[in-house]
């Protein structure tokens, strides 16, 4: 897109930004020198003119006095001669669009040139652009120089203090720590109290001109030598993820999360989720498996780990047996939560579009409990009020917790609140591929029990969806599904398939000693009121 014009402004220390003044020797210069530059390319197309042969035709001429920028590509030359007039070259912007100036302003080249790290030619995020921390790519460059060089003094003065000092278990500090201890409190005792007015307007102004598109200046609100610790870590941090971009597990342009550490687990993700840019452009997050906090660092989640209080879904625990709790969390009480659960959750739903809006929903948690604290399994969400009786509007099974049953113990309970609240329920369409399956899976299951325990010689549609909460239209497609509903002679009948019975009994008897099953008898809940 064409680059929107703005004022050439300055660098953080005052002086005036290289970036800027390259680029307008480049680019667009004041009026006062840009008449003489274009008088003197005028005069250098006109001595190519003179030195032509005679064979040169008109359009030849046109486009030599057309092409007043000689340093521009042959493309861009190619849609001047297209032209009768000349065409100012487009610039592009580094990733977001800059505020635009007024119509004297003059437009500033934001490449993608330079590194924060001043170790590499271009950036291919905002966190290594020198331009968004107020810095010219050559001043990145002679920061970076200066860094190494303390470093190489810092490993020089450590190598002569374990020389000078004996191999001693509690070692005193040394002279030259002592001297760099006391230097440092002295830099710190000079920090400034407060800002002064100029220091604030200016400071006003930058964040009206530039907004979000800049850091904002930061002089003066700390002591000199904490904002360079300050600027080291961000060329630390970039560095950091100019690494794992070249390793791959950052791609160029793409802003999708990989993988997320959660738990014990590492799980790879199958669709792309809406966190914020900053997050997303990882490539990798990690996780709080309790609170569900997203962090970008194995050490930032290490030390909120230290903190963290919570070891089970916030909300009310209405369902226990065994290991297995379901937690109903209501998305009024517990926005955050329930906001990053549906974060979580888009990672591995195609059909999920429900992110942010989480007051009307009501969410029941599953977990399995240990010493460590409660799980999540997966979870799925119902609407407060459904109009068209929805007992659930997502549902997902975490993958480490996928085929071993779960999926199936969510549907049941979600069924198993529809009967305490004496309604007919049907999951929200569209599914997805995995959850058309399991319900299918389900239903077929709730039929075949309904018929082996059905001893009449009558059957009706209302009364088994009476008796199992599963809405008639699901009855009727599963009973399609499985060739057991027949029209003959101007009736619907449902054929008792013996041989499918059978099957069913027989992965019963397999499932008996196992505990993925729900027993209503261990549920504690009373239907919110308005529902």
């Amino acid at each position: 897109m064409p680059r929107r014009k703005r004022n050439a402004g300055s660098s953080s220390d005052g002086t005036e930004d290289s970036d800027f003044s390259t680029d307008l020797e480049h680019t667009d210069s004041s009026e006062s020198d840009g008449t003489s530059r274009r008088s003197a390319r005028v005069t250098r197309s006109s001595a190519r003119l003179s030195q032509s042969s005679q064979d040169s035709s008109p359009v030849r001429n046109l486009q030599s006095f057309g092409t007043e920028e000689p340093a521009y590509s042959t493309r861009r030359v190619t849609r001047s001669q297209q032209q009768p007039t000349p065409v100012t070259p487009k610039k592009y912007p580094l990733r977001q669009t800059r505020s635009s100036g007024s119509e004297t302003e003059q437009a500033v080249d934001f490449s993608d040139r330079g590194h924060l790290t001043g170790k590499h030619e271009r950036h291919f995020s905002i966190s290594g652009c020198p331009l968004y921390h107020n810095l010219s790519a050559d001043e990145c460059k002679v920061r970076a120089q200066s860094r190494d060089k303390q470093i190489e003094e810092r490993m020089l003065s450590h190598r002569q203090d374990d020389n000078n000092r004996h191999a001693t278990r509690h070692q005193a500090p040394s002279e030259r720590q002592l001297r760099y201890k006391e230097k440092v409190a002295e830099l710190r005792k000079k920090r400034n109290s407060g800002l002064s007015k100029e220091q604030k307007e200016k400071y006003m102004e930058h964040r009206q001109t530039y907004g979000n598109t800049r850091e904002p200046l930061l002089e003066n609100l700390t002591s000199e030598y904490d904002l360079d610790l300050f600027r080291r870590a961000q060329a630390r941090a970039s560095e950091d993820l100019e690494k794992l971009r070249l390793q791959g597990q950052i791609t160029e342009g793409s802003n999708m999360i990989k993988t997320i550490a959660f738990g014990r687990y590492e799980l790879d993700t199958w669709y792309h989720s809406p966190y914020p840019e900053e997050y997303a452009r990882l490539g990798r997050l990690y996780m709080c498996e309790f609170c569900l906090k997203y962090m970008k660092s194995q050490t930032i989640l290490r030390r909120h780990m230290a903190k963290c209080v919570w070891k089970h879904p916030p909300g009310d625990e209405i369902y226990r047996k065994g290991s297995i709790s379901v937690f109903e969390v209501d998305g009024k009480k517990n926005k955050i939560y329930c906001q990053n659960l549906c974060l979580l959750a888009k990672l591995f739903l195609d059909h999920k579009t429900l992110y942010y809006d989480v007051e009307p929903f009501l969410f029941y948690v599953m977990t399995e409990a240990d010493s460590t604290g409660c799980h999540l399994i997966g979870y799925f969400s119902k609407e407060k009020n459904s109009f068209l009786n929805y007992n659930v509007s997502c549902i997902l099974t975490m993958p480490q917790y996928m085929r071993q049953g779960y999926g199936k113990m969510l549907i049941d309970f979600s069924y198993l609140l529809s009967k305490v609240e004496e309604k007919v329920g049907s999951p929200e369409r569209p599914l997805s591929d995995l959850g058309l399956i399991s319900y299918r899976s389900y239903w077929k299951e709730v039929l075949l029990r309904y018929l082996h325990n059905f001893q009449g010689k009558e059957i009706s549609i209302k009364e088994i969806s009476q008796e199992t909460a599963v809405n008639p239209v699901d009855i009727v497609s599963t009973l399609q599904a499985l060739q057991m509903l027949k029209y003959w002679k101007g009736k619907h009948l449902v054929l008792k398939r013996q041989d499918l019975i059978d099957e069913w009994i027989a992965k019963e008897a397999k499932r008996s000693n196992s505990n993925k099953t729900m027993d209503p008898s261990c549920l504690k809940w009373t239907p919110p009121k308005g529902t």
